[in-house]
């Protein structure tokens, strides 16, 4: 058996070298921990929300209203994980700069500010609080370590993206995420 609180070496799936502050279009999936489907089911192709999933779909639009450096655009639930895209404006990247009376901070573990990383922690952060206060555990992890991130470069992989989130609950038998799936990789 596994020692759960040991941490492996991962190697990080970032693209070297990319500022994650810059604007542009990035999208995402967050899975969560171990997959479990806690965010509700698919019925006839469409994704039904039970109260975990509401509290995603509520903590991802009010992300926006909480960091106007941000837009959405499309996104969905699933039973197990959520993609979406959003898109860091140009029109808010002026940073805040240190003064002569501002205090020193180290900021060695934090993530910079109005980066892709700080907007999917705030959002996993705010939405593991408010899950498990409704099913009274705290501290319990729901989302897994890590997301999938993808730079857009352009309207045709924005289009493709788009339409892969909005077919994505037609498709879930096929999904690799779908636990039929990943038993037959196990």
């Amino acid at each position: 058996m596994r020692d759960e609180t040991i941490k492996p070496n991962r190697r990080s799936i970032r693209l070297q070298e990319y500022d994650y502050r810059q604007p542009g279009a990035y999208f995402v999936t967050i899975c969560t921990r171990k997959r479990e489907c806690l965010l509700g089911e698919i019925v006839d192709g469409k994704m039904v929300l039970n109260s975990y999933g509401e509290i995603v779909k509520d903590e991802w639009f009010h992300s926006a209203q909480i960091r106007p450096e941000i837009e959405l655009d499309f996104f969905v639930v699933m039973p197990n994980h959520i993609h979406g895209i959003m898109t860091i404006r140009e029109d808010m990247q002026s940073s805040v700069r240190a003064t002569g009376r501002s205090p020193l901070r180290d900021h060695r573990n934090t993530l910079p500010q109005k980066s892709l990383g700080s907007f999917v922690a705030g959002l996993k952060a705010s939405i593991t609080k408010r899950s498990n206060e409704i099913r009274g555990t705290p501290g319990t992890p729901v989302w897994q370590r890590n997301y999938y991130e993808h730079v857009i470069r352009n309207e045709i992989d924005l289009d493709e993206i788009r339409q892969y989130i909005e077919n994505n609950p037609f498709k879930w038998l096929e999904d690799e995420n779908h636990p039929d799936k990943m038993k037959k990789r196990s």
